[in-house]
């Protein structure tokens, strides 16, 4: 006769709780949150010398599509036109929430004199009324994932055409790229993490 095996709580609840926290696990492989575009405002210009230069506002819908919420640290947008560096946009140390969405408004200054070294392919853009922007931005940060801080730096680079005349955003193309770091490693390259 075989033997009779006892039905054991505890392994079934060890159990139970191990499927639950894989399947957490496995839901809570980070994904890349998305940056969009929406509009650029004209805020001002500013005829400063030897370097004018005009304040605009970039209006970027944020979506963070994680079940963590995060932190992020002060960064910098690089804006360029024809691989010139032509002007910078601030963005300031916040957090979002986990599957959430959010606009955020960078101010940024854009070097007038930059355009002018690239005078005649200004012309033309302007006359065709499509110019094509490039922009590049790293975000180092934290996501909380069950009781731990998870340290994270994401890449973005855009490719976005606006009309010169109006600033209206005609097309864009944007990829991003997470990298996770372990343990106290600091994603930031300024020695900033944020706990």
């Amino acid at each position: 006769m075989g033997k009779k095996e006892k039905w054991c709580w505890s392994s079934a609840l060890i159990g139970a709780a191990s499927a639950i926290a894989a399947s957490t696990l496995i839901s809570a492989k980070p994904k890349d949150p998305s940056f969009h575009l929406i509009s650029i405002s004209f805020k001002s210009f500013k005829p400063n010398l030897p370097i004018p230069d005009a304040e605009v506002i970039l209006n970027i819908h944020v979506t963070n599509p994680n079940i963590a919420p995060i932190k992020y640290s002060d960064s910098t947008m690089s804006i360029f036109y024809q691989d010139s560096l032509i002007g910078k946009a601030h963005l300031e140390a916040g957090s979002q929430p986990a599957h959430s969405c959010k606009l955020i408004r960078l101010p940024a200054r854009l070097n007038v004199l930059q355009f002018a070294q690239h005078a005649a392919t200004f012309v033309s853009d302007v006359a065709k009324r499509e110019m094509l922007l490039d922009a590049t931005v790293d975000i180092g940060g934290t996501a909380k994932v069950l009781r731990w801080d998870q340290n994270f730096k994401i890449h973005v680079d855009s490719h976005i055409t606006v009309d010169p005349m109006c600033l209206d955003v005609l097309d864009q193309e944007n990829t991003s790229k997470l990298q996770l770091f372990t343990g106290s490693t600091c994603p930031i390259g300024d020695g900033k993490c944020m706990h």
